[in-house]
Order: structure tokens, then sequence, then C-alpha cells
């Protein structure tokens, strides 16, 4: 069997704070370094500081002025 090169595990930088985390199984909150980083990051996603790119959803205003955009242009029976 041939061994890796490298015999060092990957690592990774924490996303909050950039520490460098082995990911490992011993290492609980990978990617994070720390529980504390770990809800820091998902307080961050709570209260929408995170965001995903792209276009915003449609809100209930939005959809009810499709419906009755499209209620216009429907022809008549």
């Amino acid at each position: 069997m041939v061994s890796p090169a490298n015999d060092s595990p990957l690592e990774v930088s924490c996303p909050q704070c950039a520490k460098r985390v082995p990911w490992l199984p011993e290492s609980t909150y990978r990617p994070f370094c720390s529980k504390r980083c770990q809800l820091l990051d998902l307080g961050a996603w709570a209260d929408e500081s995170h965001r995903i790119s792209g276009e915003s959803a449609m809100d209930e205003a939005d959809i009810e002025t499709l419906l009755a955009q499209a209620d216009k242009d429907a022809p008549l029976s």
C-alpha cells in the first residue's frame, strides 16, 4: 500500500476567526475552531448578517400583484 506523501491532516481556516483547524474526527466543531465561533456564525445567519447572494424571494405583495395581472390578462370564456 502506498502511503500519502504528506501524513499531516488537512487543515482549514475557521470561518469566524481564521485560526487553523485540523480536519479530524476529534475536531468536534470543524470547520470552526470552537463552540464560540460556531455560535457566532449561527447568530450572524439568524440576524441575517450572512446572506446567500442572488435574487430576493418574492414577498406576498409581489405575488398578489402578479395574480391581479394574470386575472386581467386571462381571456374571458
